[in-house]
């Protein structure tokens, strides 16, 4: 299913084919994100347990059809909408298995946090989004961002997503997006709850 928005960038709605290909662009994307690489620091534990965890903490996009990707498989977009999220208890199994069991207190705290700044509101959330790192700066990030904000100002409803790279903080705001807060990891990591009210 293929849509197209104002940057004239292809946007496809994924069906269960696309599934695989969109979580390898988004692995790809988070390579070298801060918070990722905290919770996966070891390169084959991150290879080989990150796809599961986009999976478990963003796959119910592809059963509502709101997992959004650019044309090729050059990023993707992981929206959750209203009264939807991820597995809690599939999530606890997986980052039980997957995490090294030295840092897994840790790891659990961030997520109490994260589970604390959530809206109570119905509202669309944002787990996961990411280009394959050659692409990004052109525009891809931006449409992805749009095809899923146009659903929330039509149907009048906050968008929320947490930032877990500082870097990323201004192309949030850009699109309407606020700081909520701060969740601190270390002293120089801390991911971002931000929150978009409908325009």
């Amino acid at each position: 299913m293929l849509t197209t928005n104002t940057l004239n960038q292809s946007i496809q709605i994924a069906t269960e084919q696309d599934i695989e290909p969109i979580i390898n662009a988004i692995v790809l994307a988070f390579s070298a994100d801060p918070a990722v690489r905290w919770m996966y620091p070891n390169p084959q534990q991150f290879l080989s347990s990150f796809p599961k965890f986009v999976q478990v903490f963003g796959g119910k996009a592809f059963q509502y059809e709101t997992a959004y990707y650019v044309e090729g498989y050059l990023g993707a977009a992981l929206w959750l909408p209203p009264h939807v999220s991820p597995d809690s208890e599939a999530l606890i199994a997986l980052l039980q298995q997957t995490i090294f069991e030295q840092d897994q207190e840790e790891v659990f705290a961030v997520f109490e946090q994260m589970e604390h700044f959530h809206p109570a509101e119905p509202h669309w959330y944002l787990p996961l989004i990411g280009m394959d790192p050659p692409q990004q700066g052109k525009g891809h990030g931006a449409a992805l961002m749009q095809k899923a904000l146009e659903h929330c100002d039509r149907d009048r409803l906050i968008a929320y997503l947490e930032c877990s790279n500082p870097t990323n903080v201004a192309f949030y705001e850009r699109h309407g997006f606020q700081l909520k807060g701060k969740i601190s990891i270390s002293e120089s990591l801390a991911i971002y709850p931000m929150m978009r009210h409908p325009r």
